[in-house]
């Protein structure tokens, strides 16, 4: 008898937990989320992060939460080696509540942990992506003062002055980076990359005359287009942000999309499914809010909104694909 009455007691208590459980996902969320962005404030990913995010504690007119219950969502800024910082910790310390979430960045991360897989604790096997909401091309760029008012100027000047010609960009084995090293191997040259510790201070660098010129995002350059010289865009096709700036390709230098710097939200691995479900849900549907397309066109800011089950593809896809892209640019170094 008593062995019944403990058995019951025992699956008493665990129905009682799910029901605690379920109760608190049906909930979810019902405090502000955190999203670490693991680049300084002021640069693309940031402001980008804080627009797209804004939406998360709109309300109806009745004051219901139209996205996320109507909790704010707060940006935490945690910059340093090209995002290794932000996402070492974000990976180690992070609580998978659905509380603690973070920006990615790819190719970024997926480069660092395939080039760095000692160094670095982050892969795609132990973040889960939930949205998608931007792919901001690499573009090469030059002090409005600069000699250079081409791209062929710059090749030229590159093959004429070896490892003399310093480009800047936002850290190892980020987007710019990556287009770097296509660059010199599709151009036959060699020049000096400098990672500046994101792409603020890369941008400052290459208009302070720190660096003859640099790798940045096309949103941050599109923002600063006064001051500089746009050479050309990695990527397949011209963007509608700077239709008069031509891809390498056009100009017979074989840099395709692989530095695209594809943007959205992560959650650390073991998160619950229902939280992951929920967020995967409603966050989509923020994103292509008619504000946040607004604010990012002002911004000069490319969408490309992607659900969960794309990102996952997108990042298997990548993995496979900087694995050997990256093996051969390096040796190529």
């Amino acid at each position: 008898m008593n062995r019944v009455i403990q058995k019951f007691a025992t699956f008493a208590a665990a129905a009682g937990l799910a029901i605690s459980a379920g109760a608190a996902l049906a909930d979810y969320p019902d405090r502000p989320i955190s999203v670490t962005v693991s680049y300084g404030a002021g640069g693309a990913t940031d402001f980008q992060a804080r627009i797209v995010t804004m939406m998360a504690a709109k309300e109806d007119k009745q004051g219901n939460g139209i996205y996320l219950n109507g909790q704010p969502i707060v940006i935490v800024n945690r910059p340093g080696a090209g995002g290794q910082v932000g996402w070492n910790k974000f990976v180690k310390q992070a609580k998978p509540n659905g509380y603690e979430l973070a920006a990615y960045n790819v190719p970024h991360f997926i480069a660092q942990s395939i080039v760095f897989p000692k160094k670095v604790k982050y892969n795609i096997d132990n973040l889960e992506p939930i949205a998608n909401w931007g792919a901001d091309p690499a573009v090469l760029i030059v002090n409005k003062d600069s000699p250079f008012n081409s791209l062929q100027d710059f090749i030229e000047y590159a093959k004429a002055n070896p490892g003399k010609l310093t480009l800047s960009g936002a850290g190892l084995y980020v987007g710019h980076h990556i287009a770097s090293l296509q660059l010199d191997k599709a151009a036959g040259i060699k020049t000096k990359y400098v990672p500046s510790g994101g792409g603020v201070k890369a941008m400052q660098f290459v208009l302070g005359g720190q660096t003859m010129a640099g790798f940045n995002n096309l949103s941050d350059a599109y923002r600063n287009r006064d001051r500089l010289k746009i050479l050309a865009v990695a990527d397949l096709t011209r963007n509608d942000f700077l239709p008069d700036a031509p891809t390498f390709k056009e100009l017979g230098v074989d840099v395709d999309d692989s530095s695209v710097n594809f943007r959205g939200i992560m959650a650390p691995a073991g998160t619950p499914e229902p939280v992951i479900s929920t967020l995967a849900e409603k966050v989509p549907s923020m994103f292509q809010d008619k504000k946040v397309v607004a604010k990012m066109k002002d911004g000069g800011s490319p969408m490309r909104v992607m659900t969960r089950d794309q990102v996952q593809k997108m990042w298997k896809e990548r993995q496979a694909y900087l694995t050997d892209l990256l093996k051969d640019l390096r040796q190529n170094k």
